[in-house]
């Protein structure tokens, strides 16, 4: 049992029962902080409440959180939660040798408290969800060795970080979604080569970029979506070759441009201000 207090901020649930990782019920009188603590070692734990042995990941938490100068000691333990766990407490000089974890999960908690130069050992580590997390923190000056990395997500992150300069290597990109990544970031002679993407996602951001005098490339788009954009921005000579378009709303984002222009124009007749929209 508990021999101090528990914060008033800790939900403690102490219904699930105190089973070890192989489901075996634990006995304090077996576990080695039961030992330190008789030896007179300052060990806050207990039973269905904080425990390393526990295979419930919160209690196991919860006994780091209370006693993280214990974490060192179990970055070699069977169960990966217990590794996993310990590397948010571990210091971090501890932290390299979880580089090789033969669980992802482990490998995974480490990189969020890796230097940045340590991180570069785990870009073609084998699990994506490890890779995406190198990806997020990594320097962008390291980021070009996982532009052609095999998961697209991995390639949309890198995408979204990698310097401006760098993002044409991107453009033609397999996946759309990562080209739609870099459409949203890329210069605008990038952008000009990305007019007529295969995908429409990544053309719906090429045409929301386009500076005006551009968007009479994107005019004849298939995606009624593409020209709506296009007959709402564009100038009078680009806009008023869609008032008839086949799309009832490409017509009339092109009409309601036409009145608008209209009213100008006879405001401007009638006192002399205003001017052409």
């Amino acid at each position: 049992m508990m021999n101090e207090s528990i914060h008033a901020a800790d939900t403690i649930d102490t219904s699930f029962p105190a089973l070890d990782w192989q489901g075996q019920a634990l006995d304090c009188a077996q576990c080695a902080q039961s030992v330190a603590k008789q030896s007179g070692q300052a060990v806050r734990c207990g039973l269905r409440v904080a425990c390393v042995e526990d295979r419930y990941a919160l209690r196991i938490d919860r006994f780091f959180r209370w006693n993280p100068a214990l974490a060192r000691q179990y970055l070699r333990h069977p169960y990966f939660e217990v590794r996993a766990i310990a590397a948010k407490y571990v210091d971090v000089f501890y932290l390299p040798q979880l580089v090789k974890d033969v669980d992802e999960t482990v490998r995974w908690s480490a990189v969020h408290r890796l230097a940045p130069r340590q991180l570069l050992a785990l870009r073609q580590d084998p699990d994506r969800e490890v890779r995406i997390r190198v990806a997020a923190r990594l320097p962008e000056a390291n980021l070009v060795s996982m532009m052609a990395d095999e998961d697209y997500f991995v390639r949309t992150i890198v995408a979204r970080r990698l310097p401006q300069a760098l993002l044409s290597a991107m453009k033609y990109d397999k996946d759309a979604e990562v080209r739609a990544e870099v459409a949203k970031r890329i210069s605008v002679d990038g952008l000009l080569d990305m007019v007529e993407d295969a995908s429409e996602i990544v053309r719906l951001v090429v045409v929301h970029r386009l500076p005006m005098g551009y968007l009479g490339q994107m005019m004849n788009d298939i995606d009624w979506r593409v020209r709506y954009e296009v007959a709402r921005r564009a100038g009078f000579d680009i806009w008023s070759r869609l008032l008839d378009d086949e799309d009832e709303a490409v017509r009339e984002m092109a009409h309601s441009r036409q009145s608008i222009r209209a009213t100008a124009q006879v405001t401007q007749m009638q006192f002399g201000v205003g001017g052409k929209r």
